[in-house]
């Protein structure tokens, strides 16, 4: 029978039974994801324990190596396994538990807990944790291979500030294909992610004379508030309903450039109309302003159709930004700018002072694996995962807390649930980290602090068990809140 191996020992056996009648039998992958998954839950698996190669153990069950694939996959989704460096698959929990120490919760509800001073929380739903245990490492070595092995010489040496060539022409491709935009390869500032890139805008915009810059309320607070209130700009907040920024407000403003995050707005999830696009647009225009387009997460929609990039509609005046940060991982450092042909020089300029452009390797990877369409597989393989993720959430929310409202479910990796009027939203953060469970409210991201309260969970890095148990902890927090 297969064996599984450590990276120095064997460990025990690894005790898979198939039933082959097609007749009646659960399809195979199934069957090797249940019975790894059962010996996880009984001990016989112990955490940190390597699986054997895919190949390996289909090999030794008589199956495809499909089946093996499909059902360690699985298994990554649910957190029983996780990849690890140099490409073993491992266990990732603990006898009994998910990772971390937590454990699944009981129909009733977890026991009462509270927090030790200091430890780590139990659960995290803190939003921007990309799932890197899925980076797709095999897909992307290939095209490090290549980049080795096909790039001429020349291109190892200082390049302008633009970035590399070949990274501008697939970006174009991609975008100009997958997120409607009108990308010119010429028009292609690459940067370090959107922090980066948003601050070699402002610079700009700053040497050129603007002095007022709309935001959206709600929205970050460690981007492109604090860089632009830094470079002596000022910044006004813009209201956002439903469906994104209450263009009525931006009109009334006086500023000279806005960031938005039209396709899904961040914290609460709006898409912003065709009809308030184009008034956005015709604003832009209007009075020679720019619109700083956050396209941060849009490839991962689950109950909507594709929404297109504002970018375009009106190049010219809309600078896209988009980054690797949410759809792989954020330690590539990888981002990049679409940005309106009277710019260009300047930005580039900026990104050259800066650090001297980022890395050519990393760059030239990042183009071999968008033009091989890994980028495109990677996406499909994580859609439906994060989707389940998304789904165990509201499921959970639905259950123990229906008096909370989820709004932005649609894509993302992020939910916003508004609370009713009786909860104080500070007092039910506390009461929740008390308990062991991690979140933040909306109302650290508003610059006006008017409106309701309402809770942030990000949902990429946990299992489904986990935020079922992290649901079930909060609704006693709550409880908490409502008895004191």
């Amino acid at each position: 029978m297969p064996r599984i191996r450590t990276n120095s020992s064997t460990a025990e056996d690894l005790l898979i039974e198939l039933d082959r009648d097609r007749t009646r039998a659960e399809p195979l992958h199934r069957q090797v994801a249940a019975s790894i998954r059962e010996s996880v839950r009984a001990g016989r698996l112990r955490h940190g324990a390597s699986l054997p190669p895919t190949r390996t153990l289909a090999a030794g069950l008589g199956v495809s190596r499909g089946v093996v694939v499909e059902a360690y996959q699985q298994l990554v989704a649910e957190g029983y396994l996780t990849s690890r460096a140099g490409g073993y698959t491992q266990v990732a929990l603990e006898q009994g538990g998910p990772a971390g120490g937590t454990r699944p919760a009981a129909p009733a509800g977890p026991p009462a807990r509270t927090r030790v001073q200091g430890a780590p929380p139990a659960v995290d739903f803190g939003y921007g944790h990309t799932d890197v245990s899925t980076f797709p490492r095999a897909a992307w070595l290939r095209s490090v291979r290549t980049v080795f092995a096909a790039t001429p010489n020349e291109r190892f040496a200082y390049l302008d500030g633009r970035g590399v060539p070949e990274l501008h022409q697939a970006l174009a491709d991609y975008l100009n294909r997958v997120r409607g935009t009108s990308a010119d390869p010429r028009h292609t500032v690459i940067c370090s992610g959107f922090g980066q890139g948003v601050s070699l805008l402002i610079q700009v915009l700053a040497a050129r004379g603007v002095r007022r810059l709309a935001v959206e309320d709600p929205s970050p607070d460690d981007d492109a508030r604090p860089l632009a209130a830094a470079a002596g700009l000022d910044v006004v907040g813009i209201p956002v309903g439903s469906d994104g920024i209450l263009v009525d407000e931006l009109e009334k403003a006086d500023a000279d450039a806005v960031v938005l995050t039209p396709s899904h707005q961040w914290p609460t999830g709006g898409v912003l109309s065709a009809a308030a696009r184009a008034r956005v647009i015709r604003w832009a225009q209007r009075r020679g302003a720019l619109v700083i387009e956050d396209d941060y997460d849009a490839e991962y929609r689950y109950d909507r159709a594709p929404v297109g990039a504002i970018q375009g509609l009106a190049p010219e005046h809309v600078v896209y930004c988009g980054t690797a940060s949410k759809t792989l991982v954020p330690g590539l450092r990888l981002g990049w700018m679409l940005v309106p042909p009277h710019l260009v020089d300047d930005v580039a300029q900026a990104k050259l002072l800066a650090d001297r452009g980022s890395a050519v390797i990393d760059q030239l990877t990042f183009a071999d694996f968008l033009a091989r369409g890994e980028f495109d597989r990677h996406l499909r393989r994580m859609r439906p995962v994060y989707r389940r993720r998304r789904d165990a959430l509201l499921a959970a929310l639905d259950a123990r807390l229906p008096e909370l409202v989820p709004t932005g479910v649609a894509a993302g990796q992020h939910v916003v649930a508004w609370l009713p009027p009786d909860l104080d939203e500070a007092a039910v953060v506390a009461a929740a980290a008390r308990r062991g469970v991690a979140l933040r409210g909306v109302a650290r991201y508003r610059l006006d602090p008017a409106g309701p309260g309402g809770l942030i969970f990000g949902y990429a890095t946990l299992s489904e068990r986990t935020i079922a148990e992290g649901i079930a902890t909060l609704a006693q927090a709550v409880g908490d809140v409502r008895a004191a």
